[in-house]
């Protein structure tokens, strides 16, 4: 399944997808057009239970688009608003995925290079030289790959102001500070912590997971009664599967569950 523009590794349940243009990692149409692919037929992997988005090399997980291929690319796509529909898509198929996903961050995540990351359930910082920021404001327009909305949610609206008004960028420790990354780890092991957090989570039941990630992602932000409802079904779906009825005998019997997916 791999492309030039797109790797793709495995490591027993987790998928790894790295971009393939070191330095700067630029998200150009080819990596965009792979990484839809990818994410298009993960509903119906069995096989995977959890994904890694990184970027080769260690220099920088992505400056964004490749603004030098924007123009030639929209005439042939329809126009620039087919352009941003297809981002909008692919990052919105990922946030809503059954499966959690975390991104790596190191060096540059500008632009599109910080909102993949943001529609990602878990973001994973390099503690030293990482730059985050959407710097749009810089070019004299805004961030298009949902960066206002995201950035807002997770980070709340002063910080996003002052993000994206001031085309600031954060290093690791103040991003864990705001909470727009779940942890810092030193540049030469980042990968490898994602991997094994992915390991970590693809070891859960994964019936249960993709309830909690439909319960927090998709119904997170609904009125307080719609939300409660999303848990309820996901409690509901777990109570007839055999993986409840496993991880019950394994807590009995003071051992490891082995959950199937069933």
């Amino acid at each position: 399944m791999s492309t030039s523009s797109l790797r793709i590794d495995r490591h027993g349940a987790v998928m790894v997808l790295e971009n393939q243009d070191p330095p700067f990692n630029r998200m150009g149409f080819d990596f965009m057009d792979a990484l839809e692919d990818a994410v298009l037929a993960l509903p119906s992997d069995t096989t995977t239970r959890a994904v890694v988005i990184t970027a080769a090399g260690t220099d920088h997980f992505s400056v964004g688009m490749d603004l030098k291929q924007l123009q030639a690319q929209a005439h042939l796509r329809g126009g620039f608003e087919a352009v941003l529909d297809q981002r909008l898509r692919v990052l919105s198929m990922i946030e809503n995925l059954h499966i959690p996903v975390i991104a790596t961050l190191f060096g540059y995540c500008l632009g599109g290079g910080l909102e993949l990351p943001l529609a990602c359930h878990f973001r994973l910082a390099a503690s030293e030289g990482v730059q985050m920021g959407l710097p749009e404001l810089d070019l004299g327009t805004v961030p298009a790959w949902g960066g206002t909305a995201r950035l807002t949610r997770t980070v709340g609206r002063a910080h996003a102001l002052d993000m994206i008004l001031r085309a600031r960028k954060v290093d690791g420790p103040t991003a864990l500070a705001m909470g727009l990354v779940h942890e810092l780890h030193p540049l030469d092991v980042l990968k490898e912590r994602a991997i094994a957090l992915a390991q970590e989570l693809a070891a859960q039941a994964p019936i249960a997971v993709s309830g909690v990630l439909q319960a927090v992602v998709g119904a997170g932000e609904l009125p307080l009664e719609q939300a409660l409802l999303a848990e309820r079904q996901a409690v509901l779906r777990c109570s007839s599967s055999q993986d409840q009825a496993e991880g019950m005998r394994a807590f009995m019997e003071k051992r490891r569950p082995v959950f199937k997916g069933q």
